[in-house]
This record gives structure tokens, sequence and C-alpha cells, in this order.
């Protein structure tokens, strides 16, 4: 938690100054309707002016055309998934997101702003980890845009910046940990993949929520050490591997002589005084704690010879 607490302290993204509202909108198929009827009834009374000759008859039916052709020019076709940013006079005035045959003020500009949910994956980023290691990391973030006015208005393209924030966050998230730890109650990249993924859609969505975005997921898709680097963290983690297992059969080799130790003295097998204690012990030791088959040896003397 303090972790996510210093990231999300450290950017700092301006307060949005426009925020998405409703336009003033009408039913689409209405309007349609008034505005065929205005068109013929504009070539109606254009037919009867060129008739009667009538140059009165015949201005009104180029305004009633002009008004049906305005009435027509509002139209708008709404895809589900798709809002339409209303600008009048470089104003914004609202946002349309009901899907359908939509009518507007046909004066006004209308811009799509897709609201669909879109995936976007880094390209593999070299950074230094928190070690000073060389590493490689990618990830895929799912988000869409929550609010088209600050998406259109806020920043010059939600898609680019949205882009650049997560490899930004990504870059950040990766030089603050290590790729791997000895120590287990540390954090690092390998073995707390769900921490660093939680903090990392923290940090995007901070990141980019000033842009009118909401950061559905995010996730690590490659993490790697760098070409040049990778044999040797290889050996390295494999000489961990090895330290571990000894230490292992080390602690189980010492319990089976101490029980062995028990069982003789508890059922009266044999006597041993500290120096043959001492010589079974590591004896035993050599055996179990040894990588290779041991060849017995058969004492044809006596306990001392």
């Amino acid at each position: 938690m303090t972790n996510t607490t210093s990231a999300i302290d450290q950017v700092a993204m301006p307060a949005p100054s426009v925020r998405e509202q409703r336009a003033f909108v009408l039913p689409g198929g209405l309007m349609a309707c008034l505005g065929l009827i205005l068109l013929a009834a504009g070539v109606t009374v254009g037919i009867m002016g060129i008739n009667d000759q009538s140059g009165l008859l015949i201005g009104l039916a180029v305004g009633i055309l002009l008004i049906g052709i305005i009435v027509l020019a509002g139209l708008i076709m709404v895809q589900p998934r798709e809002a339409r940013v209303i600008q009048f006079l470089g104003r914004y005035t609202g946002t349309v997101r009901d899907d359908g045959l939509r009518w507007v003020n046909p004066l006004t500009t209308r811009t799509k702003v897709s609201t669909r949910i879109r995936n976007h994956e880094t390209t593999v980023l070299k950074v230094n980890d928190a070690d000073g290691s060389p590493i490689e990391i990618a990830a895929v973030v799912v988000w869409h845009v929550e609010d088209s006015a600050r998406a259109m208005f806020e920043v010059d393209s939600f898609v680019r910046f949205v882009q650049t924030q997560t490899e930004t966050a990504v870059r950040h998230i990766a030089t603050s940990y290590p790729y791997d730890s000895d120590d287990p109650k540390s954090t690092s990249l390998r073995e707390n993949a769900e921490d660093i993924t939680e903090q990392l859609s923290t940090e995007i969505g901070v990141r980019v929520e000033s842009a009118g975005v909401r950061v559905i997921e995010s996730r690590l898709t490659h993490l790697a050490y760098a070409p040049e680097i990778a044999q040797a963290m290889l050996q390295r983690q494999q000489a961990g591997a090895v330290v571990a297992a000894r230490t292992r059969i080390v602690e189980g080799a010492v319990g089976m002589v101490e029980m062995a130790l028990d069982k003789i003295a508890e059922q009266g097998v044999v006597e041993l005084d500290e120096e043959r204690k001492a010589a079974m012990v590591s004896n035993l030791l050599v055996v179990l704690c040894g990588d290779r088959s041991t060849q017995p040896v058969v004492n044809a003397g006596s306990l001392y010879h």
C-alpha cells in the first residue's frame, strides 16, 4: 500500500477544465419526417409559383427548401458504444451517447469518439531494475473512454496519450523494484506479479484520468533479464537453487543422524563413547549429504581396529 501511494503521489496531472455533459437532442425519426415534409412542401410551392409565374411563391418555396435542408442536416447516426461530441462556434455544448438516429443543432460540429474497450500493448522496453540490472519488460493495458469531453479537449490525442503514459508507468514500476530478490519478504517483479500489476493499473489510471480514460486492467506480458546478462543471472539462480537444496539436505541429514543415535541408545544395540559417536555422525553425514553414492567398507577387525 505504501508503494502504491508513493507512485500516485509522484504523478501531478492538472485538473480537467471541462467535463462531459448531455447534449440537447431530439428524436431523429420525427425530425427526418419534418425535413422531408418541408422539402415536399417547398417543391410543391415552387411548382405552383412557376405555373403562376409568382415570384412570391417561388421565394417562399426556396425558403421552405432551405429550412428543410437545414433540418435534415441536423440528423446524425450514432453507433452503439460511440459518442458524438457537439461544438457550437468552437464551444463545447454536450455529448450524444444514445445510439440510433438523433437530431442536433445543424449549425454545430459533431466529432465521433469511440467508447469501445481497447487494448494497448507496449513494445518490449529495456530498463534497469531497482538493483541496476538491465531487464526487458512489456505490458498490456485494457482501457476505454469514460469522459468524451476530456478525451477531446484535455489532450491532443487521447490514444497517443494513453500509449505514452502506459510506457512511462511501466518504466517507473520496473525501476522501483528488483527483478528477483533473495528476501521472501521483499517485493520483486518476478515473485509478486499480482501486486506489481495492481500498482501498474493504479498508476496508469492516475496518469490518464485527466484525459477521460478509465483503465480496466493491466498485465505484464514480458519480463526477462536483458540478453547480455541473462546467462550470468541464470547461473546465479542455479547457484541459489543449489544452496537452497543443500540447506534442506543438511537439515534432513542432521535430523536423521539424531534419530539414529536416539534409537541406538534407546534400544541398547551398542554402547558408543563420544569418540565413536563423532565418527558415526561424520560417516552418516558424508553418506546422507554426499552427491554421489558411497562405497561400503566392511570392518573385519574389532570395533577399535
